[in-house]
Parts: C-alpha cells; sequence; structure tokens
C-alpha cells in the first residue's frame, strides 16, 4: 500500500513514518523545509515538496497513494491567524487533494482539544458536546475547527475520513538529537531548572509511539466520520512532576497554580503585562483534559504503554542532550522566574508557602 503523510518532519508524524515503514509500507513524505527531512534520520520514504495550501502541489503530492496521513499542525495559539490557518483550515484542504486524486482514506490528527474541555468532574468521550465555546482559546477552537471542517469535506466529496484525538503527547524524537517539540518541554524544562510553575488542572498522558500505531490502526479499522481518542494515563500535573522529580532524582522548586489564576494570566497579557508563561498555556492547564480512550481500545485495538516507561524514557533522552550541551540557555522570562524560585527555597522562603498550604488544605510547591 501506498501512503502519504503530511508533518512527517515533525515530533508525531516521524513516528507515523516510522511504524509505516516497519509495516512495509510505501511511504511518501510531504515537505516544506528540506533541512527537516534529516528528522527521519535513515527511514527510507520518498520526499515531496509542497505547501499545504497549494492545491495543484498537494495533488501531486498525494496522487497514486492509498491512504493520506494528515499530522501537519500548529501546536500553539500565536500568531493566531496561522493557528487558525493551519489548524482549521488544513485539513479541508488535505481532505479536498485527497478526493481530487482518488485517495479513498484520510486519517486526520487533530486532538484532545479539538474536543473541548472534559466537565470538571469526569473523563470525556468523543461523544460529549463541545464545551470550548466561549472561552476564546485559540488552539483549543482551531483543532475543533477543523475537525468539523474535515468531516464535512469527507461527506461532501465522498472520502473516508477518521479523526484521531491524542492527548498530552510525551517521549522521544525519532531523531535523538532533536530538542524537544512543545509537548515534552514541560519535562526539559523541570529537569533544566526553567520550569516555575504549573497549573493545579488535569490531563491524560500518551507515549508518542503509542499514539502513532494508533494512527495506523486508524487506517486500518476506524469507521469513516468518526472520532477516537489515543491516550495513555490520567494524572494532575501536580503528580506528574512528582513523578519525574521522583524518577530523575532532579528536585526544584515549581510553584502550583491554582486554576482561576488562568483568567487573571489573561487579563494581565491583554494588558501588556504577561506572565512568564503565556496566559493560554495556564488556561488551558487549568482545565480537565482527562479523556477515556475506551472506543479505540475496543474498535482500533488501541493500547498504551505504562507512563512511567514514557517517563523514564523521556528523561533519560533529555539528560543526553544536556551532557551534550544540545540545549540552548539564555535568560528568559522562565528562567528567570524558575531562578526566584530556586532563589526563594535556597532562603527558605518556600518554607512559608508550604506552612500556609498545609493550613488551608491546598499544594502550593511541588518538586522539591
Amino acid at each position: 500500500m501506498s501512503v502519504c503523510v503530511t508533518g512527517g518532519t515533525g515530533f508525531l508524524g516521524a513516528h507515523v513514518v516510522r511504524e509505516l515503514v516497519e509495516a512495509r509500507e510505501q511511504v511518501r513524505v510531504v515537505f516544506r523545509d528540506s533541512a527537516r527531512l534529516t528528522r527521519l534520520g535513515d527511514l527510507p520514504h520518498d520526499p515531496v515538496q509542497a505547501d499545504l495550501f497549494d492545491r495543484a502541489a498537494m495533488r501531486r503530492a498525494v496522487k497514486g497513494c492509498d491512504v493520506l496521513f494528515h499530522v501537519a499542525g500548529f501546536v500553539g495559539s500565536r500568531p493566531a491567524d496561522t493557528a487558525w490557518r493551519v489548524n482549521a483550515l488544513g485539513p479541508r484542504r488535505a481532505v479536498e487533494a485527497a478526493a481530487a486524486e482518488g485517495v479513498r482514506r484520510v486519517v486526520v490528527t487533530s486532538s484532545v482539544a479539538g474536543l473541548g474541555p472534559a466537565a470538571s468532574d469526569g473523563i470525556g468521550t468523543e461523544a460529549d458536546p463541545y464545551r470550548g465555546g466561549g472561552l476564546g482559546l485559540v488552539y483549543m477552537d482551531s483543532k475543533h475547527e477543523g475537525e468539523l471542517e474535515a468531516l464535512a469535506a469527507g461527506a461532501r466529496l465522498g472520502i473516508e475520513v477518521v479523526i484521531v484525538n491524542p492527548s498530552y503527547v510525551l517521549g522521544v524524537p525519532v531523531d535523538r538529537s532533536q530538542p524537544g517539540e512543545t509537548s515534552t518541554r514541560v519535562i526539559g524544562n523541570y529537569l533544566r531548572g526553567r520550569l516555575p510553575a504549573v497549573v493545579d488542572g488535569r490531563s491524560d498522558y500518551v507515549d508518542v509511539r503509542d499514539v502513532a500505531r494508533g494512527h495506523l490502526r486508524a487506517a486500518e479499522r476506524g469507521r469513516a466520520g468518526e472520532r477516537y481518542v489515543l491516550g495513555g494515563t490520567d494524572s494532575g500535573w501536580v503528580a506528574l512532576i512528582e513523578r519525574v522529580a521522583e524518577l530523575s532524582g532532579v528536585h526544584h522548586p515549581v510553584a502550583v497554580l491554582p486554576p482561576a489564576l488562568g483568567s487573571v494570566a489573561r487579563h494581565a497579557e491583554s494588558v501588556g503585562l504577561g506572565p512568564p508563561i503565556a496566559s493560554e498555556a495556564i488556561a488551558l492547564m487549568r482545565l480537565n483534559w482527562s479523556y477515556s480512550s475506551r472506543k479505540a481500545r475496543s474498535e482500533l485495538g488501541y493500547r498504551s504503554r505504562d507512563l512511567d516507561v514514557t517517563l523514564r524514557d523521556t528523561i533519560d533522552w533529555y539528560a543526553e542532550l544536556i551532557d551534550a550541551g544540545a540545549l540552548r540557555g539564555g535568560i528568559t522570562p522562565l528562567s528567570l522566574a524558575a531562578l526566584g524560585m530556586r532563589v526563594a527555597s535556597a532562603t527558605r522562603v518556600t518554607n512559608v508557602a508550604r506552612t500556609v498550604g498545609r493550613r488551608a488544605g491546598l499544594r502550593l510547591l511541588a518538586g522539591e
């Protein structure tokens, strides 16, 4: 079978390519920047240069393929116009190119963000109503819009479209010499003493290898027009940082921010007093992203590994990068805030916060 992958030079996309190669498929990788092809190492593939919004180039890229994996996306909220263009419009353009060339099936990579946050006291599923409306979060809304556009285009053009919704993806890139992508940097920043705070919210964490394998299962077994959550282990952010500290033996003080701070941070940013952590990141982290993968397990045969395995692998990889001096340093608002936390810990100022938190029944510090 011949397959095409957009976003194949990214963190998740490269793992999808590797899974396809190991399954002995003929893989075509769409790229824009040829320098990024090195991220695929020695994986055999047919590189095709194309911009997602160049209709003719995309048709050439998918011509003769049986399946298109549209993994390309923009992980972030700024600039907002880029997020909307890539995440909201990109999936429709991919489906339209596939339809024009007779590609029978498209697997679109979304995110649990595209489903919206779960109820504050529950675990979400693909069937839940979208709860993101009115929150004004660019990444979440753009991913949700992209799903709707892709599904509508598939129905209109007679193409089988399957959506996969990974939870928070951790793990090691195919090219271990590369620095961390957005989702893994929380661990890298913690290990380097550059993570000043986390928000006391919940999420679901999954290994990039399991998500990549889930893409192939979705192509083989997924029902057209359906969404499938590809998750792993449900945990709070505080518990995740504590586990990283325990597994790595590295201990840095990290402030635990209350969920209500998200709206405060967004207001501060709007008047030019932005916090060291982007306000949208704080707003997203405070929400409940606990989602069930039961549907994927039942219909796709999807499985995920133990979170400790993923964390150990991620920690070991970051240790290699740190030892090799491969990670850029420099002074940033994030690093200054983290330095302030370490100074506070060294001078025992954090003892006050710990005592106050204990009396109030709150966790105000992690990682120590």
